[in-house]
């Protein structure tokens, strides 16, 4: 429901924009100058120059898959070893089942120009997950005891990073990134869970639903945008790398694997306050190492080996600038379905995610 108030919003307001926009042809606007609103740090600014932005995004994921193919609730909780069986209390195999994962994230954004070569960037995040999970009764068999729903919410991580300009003609731009993510969402959030054998304790809960990594990770990059960089119609493109890397053991005594996107663009510009844009974008997120002790339990979220995960998305995207009383301010929405995903172990799969952004330049 959330989410359909925004949208509406977002729509509304986009609508009133592009009126304005079309009310004064004559003031400089170029819609097409940044990049898909999901691709983040894609553009510098000039000397002086400041600019805030708030995005939204939302993340829906529905079954659960292992390696390249889906795999049912049922077969999960009936031939997927338990890690931890041994343990006290620990079944052979998996019989707490994720079916479906919902991640919203609000994130508020500054950049600033001290001169013509650096641009300064901050992004702060506010995360909210919501986890809906089946337990099977008893060690064996497929009987469905109940479901439960484990929630969190609060800030997460916080990158800062540098873009540094490495060219910039009429016909092309390229500039790199180099930053760190603060440890600044947590890592220790609990809530109830409903066991097989229906107990409700309260737990520390599995590493998707933490809000952070509990370490300090570099952030390097290269971003190249070409073609349509001042024109009022036509053609532009753009690629980015963008690598998170993880290069020390959290409190909790694990790291999360790094990160590495590659993403590439094609966008058409209608007027010089409508484009529209077409995205490809390749995700290869390594395992855990090492594991937080306190997190045990028979699912499939709790073991560090269902981490991994490779994954193409296709973007879809649109871009409004405003011009004249507007000018400086952009809304932007992508909508990303997945092509292919390859996890690591048995994990959910994601169906869609949704982005929204505003931004104001002055």
């Amino acid at each position: 429901m959330r989410s359909l108030v925004l949208i509406s919003i977002v729509v509304c307001v986009i609508s009133s924009i592009s009126i304005v926009a079309r009310a004064d042809t004559g003031a400089e606007t170029h819609a097409s100058t940044h990049a898909p609103i999901a691709v983040m740090g894609d553009h510098v600014h000039e000397k002086g120059e400041v600019m805030i932005s708030y995005r939204y995004m939302n993340m829906d994921m529905q079954g659960s898959r292992l390696g390249g193919d889906a795999i049912s609730d049922n077969t999960i909780a009936t031939t997927i070893p338990n890690r931890f069986f041994g343990t006290p209390g620990q079944p052979p195999t998996l019989r707490i089942v994720p079916t479906e994962m919902t991640m919203e994230m609000h994130m508020f954004g500054l950049m600033y120009a001290p001169n013509d070569s650096v641009t300064l960037m901050a992004m702060l995040n506010y995360v909210e997950k919501d986890m809906t999970h089946t337990t099977y009764r008893g060690g064996r068999g497929t009987n469905v005891l109940g479901q439960f729903v484990t929630k969190t919410k609060g800030v997460g991580d916080t990158p800062l990073a540098a873009l540094v300009t490495l060219a910039n003609s009429p016909t092309y731009k390229l500039h790199g990134t180099i930053g760190i993510s603060l440890p600044t969402g947590s890592t220790t959030k609990e809530d109830d869970v409903l066991t097989p054998m229906g107990g409700t304790p309260t737990v520390r809960l599995p590493y998707p639903m933490q809000l952070g990594s509990g370490t300090f990770d570099p952030i390097v990059g290269l971003t190249y945008t070409g073609g349509l960089l001042s024109s009022d119609t036509g053609w532009g493109y753009g690629a980015q790398w963008r690598s998170l890397f993880r290069i020390q053991d959290n409190d909790e005594g694990y790291q999360l694997g790094d990160e590495h996107n590659l993403t590439g663009w094609v966008n058409y510009q209608w007027s010089p306050a409508v484009s529209t844009s077409l995205r490809l974008n390749y995700l290869d997120r390594g395992k855990i190492d090492g594991i937080d002790s306190i997190i045990v339990g028979p699912v499939q979220t709790a073991d560090p080996n269902n981490a991994g995960l490779k994954q193409l998305d296709l973007g879809l995207g649109v871009n409004f600038a405003g011009s004249g009383s507007w000018n400086g301010h952009r809304l932007s929405a992508e909508y990303l379905v997945p092509l292919s995903r390859d996890t690591s172990g048995v994990q959910l799969e994601t169906d869609a995610t949704m982005y929204f952004g505003y931004q104001y330049a002055f």
